[in-house]
Formats: C-alpha cells, structure tokens, sequence
C-alpha cells in the first residue's frame, strides 16, 4: 500500500516539475506559491522514501554474506546490523505512513518557535535547551524537517534563546498549544546543596506564511550586520556576518547569527520577522500589543504558566486543561503523542 502511494506521490512530484517550469506560470503568483507548497510537502515523502530503500539495500547485502557466508564473525556482525536495520526500517516506514497520511491536513505545513530562557538564571537556560531538544526530537518521530533560524547558546549547553522552523503538514496545529510560559521544578545540576528550585521558559509558536501573505518591502526594515556569538559573549566570526532585521513602523526585530554567510543569516532573519508580521496582522483587532506572541509568553515570571514540569514527583501537568501525565523523562525525549491528543479534545 505505502509503494502504491509512493509512485503516486512520484507522479505528482513530477508533473509539478513540468508545471513550474511552464514560463507564464510566473504571472499567477498564487498558483505558483501553492505549487511551491506541495513540492516541498511531497519533497519529504521522496526523502523519506529514498532512506527507506537505503535500509533495504543494506538489509539485502547482509542476507547476501548470510546465505554465502563461511566467516562466524562476519557473519555475527551481519545478523546484528541486520536486525538493528530492520527495527530502523519499522520506524521509517511508520514514519512515512504518518507523512502520507497527515499530507491532508488543511493546517499549516510549517511552525516557527521561539524559546527564551525566563526566570532562574543557568536553569532556566538549561531547561529552555530542554524543551528544544523536546520539540526537535518529536519532530523527527513524526518525519518532520527541522533546522534552527537562530540561537543563544550558554556555557553550560543551555539557550537564552533559540528560534527554529518545523516544517511538515500539520506542525502548527500539532504544537499551537505550546505557546506559552513553562516551569520547571527541580534540582539543577549547578545546585549543591539538593534544593528543588523553579525556573521558567518562555515558548512562542508562529506559523510562517507564504510568500503571497506577508509583503516586505526593502524600504520597511533597516538591516543591521555584525559578529555572531558564542557562549559567554565572545565573537565567534572575524566577519560580520550575523544579521538583525528591525521592522521599521512596528519596531518587530528579528535576528540570526546561525548559519555562516551573511545573505543565509538575512533569509533566516526574514522568515522569523514574517511570521511575527502575519501573526501580529491575525491578532491587532484584539489587542493592541504585538499579537498573541506576547499574549503567549507574558512576563516570564514564575506564577505565570501554562504547565509545569514537577521531576520530583515524575509529573507534567497542564493548568489550562487541568490533566497531568507521568513518565517525564520519556516526554522529554519527545514522546509528546499524550499531550497533543489531550488538547485536541478538549480545545
């Protein structure tokens, strides 16, 4: 079933190849943009697909040195690596099943999330670097692509502030809900004498648009260059190549210092302030602050949450659906499927 609809999705792939090559098609710029989406979409399931036939190459030459091979220790090792190979081969297939199934979704097919450090100092960076490697695990369970836009690194592998994009059908709805102020309760690796402490993270959750539904003119932003840094400060490049684009009528800055050449760092930068200008266009006629952004993350002060994240007692709860689950460090690794299923039924 998955290899009919793979030929399938082959098929489309290539006959929007042949309509994006059509030279009027420049003139409808909406059906260019739709077809631009559904290549990308159909780009995963290709990929996907592509690592997919990889594994069983491999598992193929591994039956191969089974059936002729004389060396005990060649052959031990293939049926190692042919067993690890089909327990990854399991997973890319549901994986791709997923893919397939969620190229449906009408919801946005990418999310652009931004995560900072609030109160608590070192912890509450160490925890904001814990919610990352939440959300960027759970990406790849689901077969999402993911790349980080920008990023704050501290000494001790903590973020005082990373923005990244997940891009797949359905990764905006799927995480929407996390938009807000986390706290966490714990003891942190820097505390020496065993007290729990209580820091937060803030998570912002912006669905990135299309090229038709944010215009920026050049004459809307001033473009600011300068030196990337590193952990505590330091500059990491000898040339400016970090970028901070300030929208000039709503004061909206967005940043990247992420990627090494400059023109990379100013793409990046404009995807986030894009996504900050159609989510404040969506919110202005209920707020009069820059849209739900801020509405999501608040202050950042410890009795303004959303969730908590209690390791002492093994225990996630949501205060805005009342509902707790165990298993903390398993949903930490991603295994988010409880929390995203909560919400949509009782949202």
């Amino acid at each position: 079933m998955a290899k009919i609809g793979i030929d399938s999705t082959r098929r489309e792939y290539q006959k929007i190849l042949d309509q994006l090559s059509d030279p009027e098609l420049i003139s409808d710029r909406e059906k260019f943009e739709g077809l631009m989406k559904k290549k990308k979409a159909l780009e995963i399931v290709l990929e996907k697909q592509q690592e997919i036939e990889e594994i069983q190459k491999q598992i193929e030459e591994n039956k191969t040195i089974l059936r002729g091979g004389e060396d005990p220790e060649l052959i031990s090792l293939a049926q190692t690596e042919s067993a690890d190979l089909q327990k990854k081969e399991r997973i890319f297939q549901e994986q791709l099943a997923r893919i397939l199934k969620e190229e449906k979704s009408s919801g946005p097919s990418s999310a652009i999330i931004e995560i900072r450090a609030g109160t608590g100092g070192e912890e509450a960076a160490l925890f904001a670097g814990d919610l990352y490697r939440m959300y960027s695990k759970y990406a790849s369970l689901k077969g999402w692509r993911q790349r980080v836009l920008d990023s704050h690194p501290t000494d001790l592998n903590g973020f005082k502030e990373v923005v990244f994009e997940l891009q797949g059908n359905g990764a905006f709805d799927e995480l929407k809900q996390e938009g807000g102020v986390h706290r966490v309760q714990r003891i942190p690796r820097t505390e020496k004498s065993g007290r729990v402490h209580t820091s937060t993270a803030t998570v912002a959750v912006l669905a990135k648009p299309g090229t038709t539904e944010i215009k920026i003119r050049p004459d809307e932003i001033r473009v600011d260059y300068y030196r990337s840094s590193g952990p505590g400060g330091q500059n990491v490049q000898k040339r400016e190549t970090a970028v901070r684009i300030t929208h000039l009528k709503t004061g909206i800055v967005a940043a990247s210092q992420n990627e090494r050449n400059q023109l990379q760092n100013k793409e990046n930068a404009l995807s986030i302030l894009s996504a900050k200008l159609l989510e404040k266009k969506n919110q202005e006629e209920q707020s009069k602050i820059s849209g739900a952004r801020k509405t999501q993350i608040g202050k950042a002060k410890r009795v303004e949450k959303i969730r908590t994240y209690n390791f002492p007692q093994d225990r996630i709860t949501d205060h805005r659906i009342k509902k707790s689950w165990h298993s903390i460090e398993s949903i930490m690794n991603g295994k988010m499927d409880n929390i995203v299923r909560a919400f949509r039924k009782n949202l």
